[in-house]
Formats: C-alpha cells, structure tokens, sequence
C-alpha cells in the first residue's frame, strides 16, 4: 500500500502519548507470558489477570504445571472463555516444553507456533514482550486502529502486521504493538470512538 500522508505525525504522536505503556497481563516469567496470552484469547485481560493470581503462584512454572490433570486445570481457569480447549493446550505445550526444551520457552516463531495453542499473534506477543525480540503481533484493537488511521487496509491480521512494519523501523515494533493496543483501548474503542479526546484526531482520515 501507499504510505499515508500523515503517517510519520500520527506513528511520532502515538509513541508520544504511549511511551510509558506495556502488557496489561500480569506474569513472572516468559512461561507465565505464554500461558496468559493463551488464555487471553476471546477473554479480556483483567479477568486473564484475576485466573493467573489464582494459578500462578502454586503452578506458574511447567513442571508445577504438569502435575495438574485436564480436570484440575479446566476447574482454574474455568471462568475464561473456551476454557476446556485453552486447558488441552496449555498442558500439551507444557509437556512439550518439558520433553522438548528443558521447561524453556523457545526464542523462535517457527518453534513457538508449532506448540498447541499458539498462533502467529500469540508468538509475536512472547517474542516481543517475554523476549524483547523485533515482533508486532496484530490483535483486534491494532487491526481496527491500523485501519481507521488508514495505516493499513489489509484484510487479515498477517496482512496488517506487514503493513505496519514497513511503516516502522524494525526496533519501534515491539513497542507500536503497546501504542496501538492502548490508543484502541483508551480513545479508539470499536462502538464509541472518543475522538474529540484523541491525541492523533488531526491527522485522522476519519475527521479530515
């Protein structure tokens, strides 16, 4: 895609307003980063965060995490949507970790989106935020923010995700995945966008 008129003003403004933002999940380790944004999946962060306080502290490593049944762990996190499914996963990786790479979290996309319930997103998120790896996963509040902006009009996530990082020099990515997911959830929201509030309203296609 053409770059957007605006596109150095609002990316320069949004790492200004957002400097000091990072992951709402709370975790300790990279293990417990990928087991949160597994279980973030449809499921806001803050009821993630209240299931991990609970899990966590007794199981927030894999070999702790391995000594629970497929019943133990559904009954956890069972307030999470699609709970059943994210307890499979969680206990499949957690195996896999253990028999695979000595309980560590593998520092590569190839490998992580290989292990059950991680997908390219949920990779990006543990490469970028766990690992402080170049990454810029693409949820729903990047997705909509990117297209309102007019920063991207790919039609899928992966699409998006290439957009943006060619807008973006490849150190800025891991930190333009906070500006975005923050801009989305503070001022860009999907039904009542607050735009006399928004930092980048001047340089917004939507207002122009």
């Amino acid at each position: 895609m053409s770059q957007p008129k605006y596109t150095r003003e609002i990316l320069a403004r949004l790492a200004e307003v957002y400097a000091d933002t990072g992951s709402a999940l709370n975790f300790g380790s990279v293990y417990q980063l990928l087991v949160a944004v597994i279980l973030s999946a449809q499921t806001n962060d803050n009821q993630v965060n209240k299931i991990t306080a609970g899990l966590f502290p007794a199981y927030g490593t894999p070999e702790k995490m391995a000594e629970l049944t497929l019943p133990e762990l559904e009954a956890k996190i069972q307030t999470c949507g699609l709970y059943k499914n994210k307890a499979k996963n969680i206990l499949a990786m957690t195996h896999i970790l253990l028999e695979k790479y000595h309980g560590e979290v593998p520092r590569t996309r190839e490998e992580l989106v290989a292990l059950p319930g991680v997908g390219r997103k949920t990779a990006n998120v543990v490469l970028s935020v766990g690992f402080g790896l170049p990454a810029l996963a693409v949820d729903t509040h990047i997705f909509r923010v990117a297209h309102r902006l007019g920063l991207s009009a790919g039609k899928t996530p992966d699409a998006v995700e290439a957009d943006l990082c060619a807008l973006l020099p490849e150190e800025d990515w891991a930190k333009a995945h906070h500006w975005f997911i923050w801009h989305g959830r503070r001022v860009c929201d999907a039904k009542k966008p607050k735009c006399a509030d928004c930092p980048v309203s001047a340089y917004c296609p939507r207002l122009l």
